[in-house]
C-alpha cells in the first residue's frame, strides 16, 4: 500500500489527485470517477458548470468577505456538505469515521450513506454531540424495516434524513462491469433493490409523519418533482443525478438547479451536488439559490490521497478559492450572491470532465 501524503503539501485541490490515483486500486478508482454507462451525464455535470461565467463588479469595500453558510438552522463555516458515498470503505479503511470527523473538525456537515460502515451508531461515537450530522437512506426492506432505520439514524443524533430517490435501479457502471468488479456496499446491501423500484410518494408521506427531524429528498431533478415535494412536506429539496451514475443522458445538476429553485420559492431549503470540484463552482450554485453544495468525488480524492486530515486540507483550500472569487466578485458574503452575478458563456474544449477541473494534470503538475 502506498501512504498516504501529508496533507500540508497540498497547495491546490488538483494536487489531490495523483495521490489518490496511486493509492487506490484501479476498480476502485473508476468506482469513484466514473459514471453510468455512456458517461454523458457525468460529463454534463461538469459542461454545464463551465457554461456558466462570473460577472464581477469592482470598486466595492472587500476587505472582508464571509463564506459561512447555513442549513436546517446550523451555521457551517462553508456552505458544503461531505457528500454520502456508499462503499466508502472501499476508498479508505475508517469508512464513513473519516469523513464524520473531519467536517466536525472543519465545521460543515458530513452525510452519512446508510450503507457506508461503520454505521450512524459508531460514527456517533467518534464526533461531538453537538455537531449536526446527516443520514442517507437507501430503502433496502419493506415500511417497518425502513421506519426502523429511519429511528435508529435519529436516535444516533442525525438532525436529518435524506430519502434516496433515484436509485429504482441500480446503474449501469460498465468501468466497474468491464472489470467484474462489485462494491462492497453492493455485496452486503444489494439485495434490497427491488425495494427501493417499488417506494413511491405513499411512503414519503407516511415518514413524513412519523419522522421527528427535517426529511430531505435526495435526487430530485425536475419543477415538477420539487412541487410534490413541497405538498408532502419536505424541508430540503436535494438536486442530484447521483454523480452521473444513474440515468445516462441527463442534464447536469447545476441546469436542473434554477426550475427547482424557482418552485422551492424558499418553502424548503435546496441543495445541489454533480460535478463540483472548486470554489468557483460552489459559487456558481450559490448564486442560483442553493444553500449547500454537496461534494462527493472531490471529498473521495481528498480520502484516498491523505485520510482525514486529507478532507481537512480540501476544505482549506475550498474555503481559500471561495473567499478570493467572492472578494473578486465585488460580494462580501453569500447573501449577496444571486443570478446577476452570472452569465452564459461557451466552454473552453477540455479532452475530459477531469480536465475541466484540473486542467493542470495534463501538465504534470
Amino acid at each position: 500500500m502506498i501512504e498516504r501524503a501529508n496533507a500540508n503539501d497540498f497547495h491546490a485541490l488538483h494536487e489531490l489527485v495523483a495521490p489518490a490515483r496511486a493509492r487506490l486500486k484501479p476498480e476502485t478508482w473508476d468506482y469513484l470517477m466514473g459514471g453510468g454507462d455512456t458517461e454523458t451525464t457525468l460529463l454534463r455535470n461538469r459542461m454545464v458548470i463551465d457554461q456558466v461565467a462570473l460577472k464581477p463588479r469592482v470598486l466595492r469595500d472587500v476587505g472582508k468577505v464571509s463564506v459561512r453558510g447555513k442549513l436546517l438552522g446550523h451555521e457551517t463555516r462553508l456552505p458544503v456538505i461531505l457528500a454520502p458515498i456508499g462503499s466508502l470503505q472501499d476508498i479508505v479503511a475508517e469508512g464513513g469515521l473519516a469523513p464524520a470527523r473531519a467536517a466536525a473538525a472543519y465545521g460543515v456537515m458530513h452525510m452519512l450513506s446508510s450503507v457506508c460502515k461503520p454505521g450512524a451508531e459508531e460514527v456517533a461515537k467518534t464526533v461531538p454531540a453537538s455537531h449536526p450530522r446527516l443520514y442517507q437512506l437507501y430503502v433496502r426492506g419493506d415500511a417497518d424495516w425502513v421506519d426502523g432505520m429511519v429511528a435508529k439514524a435519529i436516535a444516533a443524533g442525525c438532525c436529518g434524513i435524506a430519502l434516496t430517490v433515484d436509485l429504482d435501479y441500480y446503474g449501469r457502471r460498465e468501468r466497474d462491469i468491464a472489470k467484474r468488479y462489485v462494491p462492497t456496499a453492493r455485496v452486503t446491501d444489494g439485495a434490497g433493490d427491488p425495494w427501493q423500484a417499488q417506494f413511491t410518494w405513499k411512503d414519503v408521506a407516511r415518514i413524513r409523519k412519523t419522522c421527528t427531524v427535517p426529511l430531505m429528498l435526495k435526487g430530485l431533478s425536475t419543477a415538477e418533482d420539487a412541487r410534490i415535494a413541497l405538498e408532502h412536506g419536505i424541508d430540503v429539496v436535494y438536486v442530484s443525478n447521483h454523480g452521473g451514475r444513474q440515468l445516462d443522458h441527463g442534464r447536469g445538476s447545476l441546469a436542473e438547479l434554477p426550475e427547482v429553485v424557482d418552485v422551492v420559492r424558499g418553502k424548503a431549503e435546496v441543495i445541489v451536488d454533480g460535478g463540483f470540484m472548486r470554489g468557483t463552482d460552489i459559487v456558481k450554485a450559490l448564486a442560483l439559490g442553493a444553500q449547500a453544495v454537496g461534494l462527493g468525488r472531490l471529498q473521495g480524492l481528498a480520502l484516498a490521497a491523505g485520510g482525514e486530515a486529507g478532507v481537512v486540507r480540501m476544505l482549506e483550500l475550498i474555503e481559500d478559492e471561495m473567499r478570493r472569487t467572492l472578494g473578486l466578485l465585488g460580494v462580501t458574503s453569500v447573501a449577496e450572491l444571486g443570478p446577476s452575478c452570472l452569465a452564459p458563456t461557451t466552454p473552453v474544449p477540455r479532452e475530459s470532465w477531469l480536465d475541466s477541473a484540473f486542467p493542470l494534470l495534463k501538465e504534470g503538475y
